[in-house]
């Protein structure tokens, strides 16, 4: 069996890879000890703010055999995306993730080929795939299976190519080869922390959700409240500071994946361009873009609280 565990887990490996992942990692599937009172505590302190679903499936998200019956093994996955070209300067700013297509799809594709190669070769392994949305805490899992630490700033930091990636994982019924941690490269810089433009970063490693432009932008469906006005640094969808400013970030390399590439309005728009887009427009320019998220009201009510 250790034999097979070992030839599964290097097919696995090298399928990841061939799919265009730009890592994987392994860990045992079962209970986040750890995150629990973690994941608690920030929740009961409601540094989530209006993101209630985060309260949903609380033992699903620190259980993965909740989600998959009989799961031995978490599968991590991590898919470049930093871009080869950034929009202009002076313009209001995008995070760099949803400069093409809306990657749940993207991702969502190569985790069931993945999926299917693993049935090909090896057989019929109960499995599902996770993007985001799930009840999963993907950080938490990468990290366990050696594809980073947790940052200062909450971002999963790996050496060599920082942290503009996505994470995905598969939770098989399958037992392979498991990773280990890797260690903390953070030291003692605190530029994540420094340069947070609402200080959302309340102490090292703990992050109020609740403060950050990310959410202000995107989660939040009310008003951004007036107390933050001038503060969110033209950032009308989304938020990089933290990313951008970590050390680690200087090892980034342009991603290969062509549904990432640009929309190229998106990079040549001015403020004005933005300020002048109509819904038409943006529904025909932005098809398929994350920007949908926030849709053409919540992108022109950023824009509206920037200007």
């Amino acid at each position: 069996m250790n034999a097979n565990k070992e030839k599964y887990t290097q097919f696995i490996k090298a399928e990841a890879k061939r799919l265009g992942f730009m890592s994987c990692g392994i860990s045992k599937a079962g209970f986040l000890e750890e995150e629990a009172p973690r994941l608690e505590q920030w929740l009961n302190q409601n540094h989530h703010g209006e993101m209630k679903y985060l309260e949903d499936h609380f033992d699903m998200r620190l259980n993965p055999t909740l989600l998959v019956d009989g799961a031995k093994s978490v599968i991590s996955l991590l898919l470049n995306y930093y871009p080869p070209e950034e929009q202009i300067v002076g313009s209001y700013k995008i995070s760099k993730y949803a400069y093409g297509k809306d990657y749940h799809n993207v991702i969502k594709k190569k985790l069931k080929k993945l999926l299917r190669s693993i049935r090909t070769e090896i057989g019929e392994v109960p499995g599902r795939a996770f993007v985001d949305f799930a009840p999963v805490m993907d950080k938490a899992w990468a990290a366990k299976s050696g594809l980073g630490w947790m940052g200062k700033s909450s971002n999963l930091l790996t050496q060599q190519v920082g942290s503009f990636y996505f994470i995905a994982e598969l939770i098989v019924d399958l037992e392979l080869e498991y990773d280990n941690p890797t260690t903390n490269h953070c030291g003692t810089c605190t530029a994540c922390i420094d340069a947070c433009p609402t200080q959302a970063i309340i102490a090292p490693y703990l992050v109020d959700g609740g403060k950050c432009i990310s959410y202000y932008t995107i989660e939040l469906k009310e008003h951004i409240p007036l107390e933050v006005k001038g503060k969110l640094d033209d950032w009308m969808f989304g938020c990089d500071v933290c990313q951008d400013v970590c050390p680690w970030n200087k090892f980034s390399k342009p991603h290969q994946e062509p549904a990432f590439q640009a929309y190229p309005e998106l990079l040549s728009y001015t403020k004005k361009d933005w300020e002048e887009i109509t819904e038409e427009t943006f529904a025909k320019v932005f098809p398929n873009s994350p920007l949908k998220r926030a849709q053409w009201e919540g992108v022109k009510r950023n824009i509206n609280f920037l200007k």
